[in-house]
Parts: C-alpha cells; sequence; structure tokens
C-alpha cells in the first residue's frame, strides 16, 4: 500500500501523541516527588515500608496510569524508577 503525501504528517502525529500518552515531563516527575515526599512518605515509615510500587494517583488522578518504585534510604525514602501501567489504578493510604 502506498501512502500519500498528506496522510504521512496525521499518522506521524498521533504516533507522536501516543508515545507522549506514556511519557512524564520533568515537571509531571517533580510533582509526583513532591506529593509523595509531603504526603505518603510518612505513611510508607508508618507501615514499616522498604520498597514496592505505588500507584502515582496520589499525586492526581490524570497520574492514575503511572507507578513508582521506591526503596528506603536512610530514614527516608527514593523513588528509583516511573513506569507506565495502562491496567493501574490506585489505592487508599488512609488505612
Amino acid at each position: 500500500m502506498v501512502e500519500s503525501v498528506s496522510d504521512s504528517p496525521n499518522k506521524f502525529k498521533e504516533k507522536n501523541q501516543t508515545s507522549l500518552i506514556n511519557e512524564l515531563s520533568d515537571d509531571d516527575k517533580d510533582h509526583i516527588r513532591e506529593v509523595f515526599f509531603e504526603e505518603v512518605e510518612q505513611k510508607l515509615r508508618n507501615s514499616h515500608a522498604r520498597l514496592g510500587t505505588l500507584n502515582c494517583e496520589f499525586a492526581g488522578e490524570q497520574y492514575g496510569n503511572w507507578n513508582i518504585r521506591f526503596k528506603s534510604v536512610g530514614s527516608g525514602f527514593d523513588i528509583v524508577e516511573f513506569e507506565y501501567d495502562e491496567e493501574g489504578c490506585g489505592i487508599d493510604l488512609d488505612l
């Protein structure tokens, strides 16, 4: 099948939009980190958590398809990775 020149830009645009959906900007990551350290870290400490994966919905519904991997460092925590999960969902951290 031969694509017309007029179809090519639209297909490229759709592909870029899809890949951007699966990526977080630096501002998004900073926001998630800020909320994590202000609101979530103490809850993890109280639960004696050491490492794990947590859905990012705590930072806003728009991050519901994102997870962080965290680990304990000294008396706090460090976010070691952000990962996209198409079927991700948040949990209530106020147990």
